[in-house]
């Protein structure tokens, strides 16, 4: 379960959930930061009055060069200078996209913003990897529904809670980047309104809390999710060493495969479960890197690598040959399980969908960009839903 800390990931962000970048494309500059940040999900926070001058003092400068020289300090700077209006229209978009948090605790509420309470997005698709494994294992034994519903609601529970700490690693890690972006610079750690002390100690209760998930499921739970750590830890230098942190992002979501096969009491069969997590892989670079394509120009500014940026133009073509991966490895998936109509059904439906979405989709439009984002949750749950009909066939002995 620890696995599905990777959520990043969910998570630059997932969130990433995921999570989100800019999404209304209103040409107004102001509106477009206010729509930008509303929408955003990746992959939050009480209020507290940015400076109102658009011209740091050199008593400020010096502060965000000594916070920039010191990684363990939390900076509470705005590297780029964004315009009074512009801090104005980001703060006011947080407080528009709060939804339900709003009546939290003023306390918790930076808290429920590091783990995108309000975003569930990312959430969803860290889960979904998951019930796919889950029900491929479940099939593959027949197992009660009792194991199996005992299990997603566990894993449920699980990658909520592992999201959200995947968000907090993200938001300390990324402080002096979040700050450099008007979609993140109202994150609670790029803002400072949480402290880097205060941040790694939530951290630790989440994963405290996390692990007492983990140990609630067989030993070799344990094992697997533990073997996921480095992979989760690592995630967030990809975006500045390379152009392709989609490549590990995925990979972090993609290990929940793994887990379902011993969460239900079956033998974890790696025949199955490799190219299912190869699936997932394909699948969630696609997603992510169209979601990466909201920030582009943002990111070339701060410094932040992504494979929309290093594939600019060509990402569609390139796009278009990682879903016939996709399609591929789960076919080969399900037939190495045995897998029964509705997963292919279900299966050819969920890939023609996202054929057209990808086809469709604008990557010049953050709007266009989210919704696909988005819309991946259904896709998703339309493969998974086809796997669910073969199992419920299977315990009904039709299959």
């Amino acid at each position: 379960m620890i696995a599905l800390a990777a959520t990043r990931l969910a998570v630059k962000r997932v969130g990433h959930g995921y999570i989100g970048r800019s999404a209304l494309g209103i040409p107004s500059k102001s509106c477009f930061q206010l729509s930008s940040l509303v929408l955003g999900a990746k992959y939050f926070s009480v209020t507290q009055p940015h400076r109102t001058s658009t011209k740091p003092s050199q008593k400020e400068s010096k502060s965000t060069i000594d916070s920039q020289a010191d990684p363990h300090t939390a900076t509470t700077s705005v590297k780029q200078v964004f315009s009074q209006q512009e801090l104005e229209a980001a703060r006011l978009a947080r407080l528009a996209g709060l939804g339900w948090l709003a009546k939290l605790p003023e306390k918790w509420i930076p808290y429920a913003e590091l783990m995108r309470l309000e975003k569930p997005v990312g959430t969803l698709l860290l889960l979904t990897p998951s019930l796919w494994g889950i029900t491929m294992a479940a099939y593959s034994i027949a197992a009660p529904v009792t194991t199996f519903l005992s299990v997603v609601g566990l894993f449920s529970v699980g990658a909520l809670i592992m999201r959200g700490a995947g968000c907090t690693i993200n938001d300390i890690l990324d402080r002096n980047l979040d700050n450099k972006v008007a979609r993140t610079i109202e994150r609670p750690v790029a803002s400072g309104r949480v402290s880097v002390p205060q941040a790694v100690g939530f951290l630790g209760v989440q994963c405290f809390a996390g692990l007492a998930v983990l140990l609630s499921l067989p030993f070799e739970c344990f094992y697997l999710g533990a073997a996921a750590i480095p992979l989760i830890f690592l995630y967030p230098l990809f975006k500045r060493y390379t152009y392709y942190p989609q490549f590990w992002f995925s990979l972090c979501f993609s290990w929940a495969c793994l887990l379902g096969w011993p969460a239900v009491g079956a033998p974890l069969d790696l025949w199955v479960a490799l190219p299912l997590a190869l699936s997932n892989w394909f699948w969630g670079i696609i997603y992510d890197t169209v979601y990466a394509h909201q920030d582009k120009k943002f990111d070339i500014n701060a410094g932040i690598k992504s494979s929309a940026l290093a594939w600019g133009d060509r990402s569609k073509p390139i796009l278009n040959r990682f879903l016939a991966g996709q399609a591929i490895s789960f076919s080969i998936a399900g037939a190495l399980n045995g897998m029964g109509p509705g997963f292919y059904i279900m299966g050819t439906v969920a890939m023609v969908r996202l054929y057209q979405q990808l086809k469709k989709v604008d990557l010049d439009s953050p709007k266009d960009c989210w919704n696909f984002f988005t819309s991946n949750i259904k896709n998703g749950f339309i493969l998974w839903f086809g796997m669910v009909i073969d199992y419920a066939l299977k315990l009904s002995g039709f299959l």
